[in-house]
């Protein structure tokens, strides 16, 4: 059975989470062992057994990352000035402005004041809270250190934020190259190119292949305008729905992961998250193996997912974190196992992934930062070679022709 449970050894320390055990005698006899006394017990109970009622919407209505922070840091103000959860959630309900998160916290206060727990209630909307979000809140609610989950969960959520926003920052100036140089060319093709053709029929030229792909290609798109628009978006929707299911998920992390240039970032984005992620998860006293769960169901690449799903299962038979990670040379450095390792054997491995997380927070800072210095060339590449694809495909039929006259 799941369980949340608190222990105090004879020195005062204090030990707490989540664990998998078969009752609460076997706890109490693990922790005997280990120097603790079993101070608190609570089973937990899964969805089914609750009978927890998840709304189909409210699996797909999500709310922006930044409001997630914004709602925990705010809480965690109030918790920790020793105001009453609902209380807090009320006052936080009257300064939202989203209309969605003011529905939601509206229902958790409900929630709360009908006896139900936080976590209980924040996991009826799953949507908008991850599991790593509702585990974080339940182990806090369980060792009665909510305020201190709180903080670290709004840590978390704060860098997370501010990674994504340095990627999405860096792929700003690229992305409006593209859409001015694909709006450029659709606008070549209806209007630049039809006034060429009619100069090529009155000539009688005799039109090379790359000349008759851009002519076929302006007829389509002035003639069939619609069905143009229509496929553009039926193949960005697509492509979108594809990307939600696993196979989806596969082939499109299996490209990002073999790009030189988008490999690195991904590897180094992806590492900050599982290093900052965990040492949160281990600080608010989630065990190592239900850690490595909710982590391989955070984590959004395929290949860090299935990595640590795998990972999860072998720790349970004795094997060490470090020589687990050590086998996934793809995705991880060399560096993480070996800083993982020298957490195991010196009992600091929170601090240690902590202060790895950060180190890779600054080297996708730095990357970020020379990202479009690095584009700008390949994007140049890309530009000056479809313009000169246009450039021959128009001006070679005109040369052939003057050479006919002489």
């Amino acid at each position: 059975m799941k369980a949340v449970y608190t222990a105090k050894n004879y020195k005062g320390e204090n030990k707490g989470g989540n664990v998998v055990v078969k009752d609460e005698r076997d706890l109490a006899n693990q922790l005997r062992e280990e120097g603790f006394v079993l101070t608190s017990f609570n089973k937990i109970e899964d969805e089914k057994e609750k009978n927890i009622s998840i709304k189909f919407l409210d699996r797909i209505f999500t709310i922006p990352l930044k409001e997630q922070m914004m709602f925990v840091r705010n809480l965690s103000v109030m918790v920790g000035s020793g105001l009453p959860l609902s209380r807090s959630i009320q006052s936080i309900t009257q300064q939202t402005k989203n209309k969605k998160l003011i529905s939601v916290l509206q229902k958790i206060q409900a929630d709360l004041q009908s006896g139900s727990t936080f976590s209980d209630s924040l996991a009826k909307f799953p949507g908008m809270f991850s599991e790593l979000f509702v585990n974080m809140i339940r182990v806090g609610e369980s060792s009665g250190n909510l305020e201190e989950t709180l903080n670290i969960l709004a840590d978390q959520l704060e860098k997370e934020h501010d990674i994504i926003s340095k990627v999405r920052g860096a792929m700003v100036y690229p992305a409006v190259i593209l859409v001015a140089m694909v709006g450029i060319g659709i606008v070549m093709m209806i209007y630049v190119v039809p006034q060429i053709t009619g100069v090529f029929k009155d000539l009688n030229a005799t039109l090379p292949a790359s000349t008759q792909f851009i002519i076929s290609l302006s007829s389509f798109l002035r003639n069939h305008y619609l069905i143009s628009i229509g496929s553009f978006f039926g193949i960005v929707a697509g492509l979108k729905i594809f990307s939600m299911f696993r196979i989806g998920k596969k082939v499109l992390n299996t490209i990002l992961i073999n790009i030189p240039l988008i490999r690195n970032i991904v590897i180094k984005m992806n590492c900050a998250r599982f290093c900052r992620i965990y040492s949160s998860l281990l600080k608010s006293g989630v065990p190592v193996v239900e850690s490595l769960k909710i982590l391989s169901r955070t984590l959004t690449n395929y290949y860090y997912r299935r990595a640590l799903d795998k990972t999860a299962g072998d720790i349970q038979k004795g094997i060490n974190l470090s020589q687990l990670i050590y086998k996934e040379k793809r995705i991880f450095p060399v560096l993480v196992p070996q800083m993982i390792e020298v957490g195991e054997e010196t009992g600091k491995t929170e601090t240690v992934l902590m202060k790895l997380a950060q180190f890779y927070e600054g080297e996708i800072d730095r990357l970020t930062k020379n990202l479009s210095s690095i584009i700008e060339p390949i994007l140049m590449i890309i530009i000056g070679s479809a313009v000169g694809f246009f450039a021959i495909s128009i001006l070679q039929p005109m040369y052939n022709v003057l050479q006919n006259i002489k």
